[in-house]
């Protein structure tokens, strides 16, 4: 889970490991990438803020893919659709929650994402954003 916001990183945290879910944490891209190296076992999703200093959600996600090449994304995001859109942050058919979340809907979108078999970030070109309040 990568998100620079400490208090919300820290809660999401507290979400996902209350319901069962081991969590590696970063607070940018940067963390994340070198947690990943020390990591040994399989990361079967990765949570990412979209907009990071230094290196976005996406970028992040595309350098992790070829290691992790079974990893699933869900992108969290406290912007605008429009404001990502336009910024070619994100294409469609990638997975995004809006914060602020509760704790229901987080579950709920990461089980959807790791139960109902999308593809990997990697394998997805087509669809359509994928949005929950």
């Amino acid at each position: 889970m990568v998100e620079d916001a400490e208090s919300l990183r820290k809660l999401t945290r507290s979400f996902l490991e209350s319901h069962g879910f081991q969590v590696l944490v970063a607070q940018n891209g940067e963390e994340a990438i070198q947690v990943e190296a020390q990591h040994s076992g399989k990361i079967d999703l990765l949570l990412t803020d979209v907009v990071m200093p230094g290196m976005n959600g996406r970028v992040l996600s595309e350098k992790l893919q070829p290691k992790q090449p079974g990893m699933r994304v869900l992108y969290i995001s406290g912007y605008a659709d429009s404001f990502i859109a336009g910024h070619g942050v994100l294409e469609r058919g990638m997975v995004l929650l809006h914060k602020p979340y509760t704790e229901d809907a987080l579950i709920g979108k990461v089980r959807e994402v790791l139960d109902q078999g999308y593809p990997p970030a990697a394998g997805r070109k087509t669809g359509e954003l994928s949005n929950q309040d």
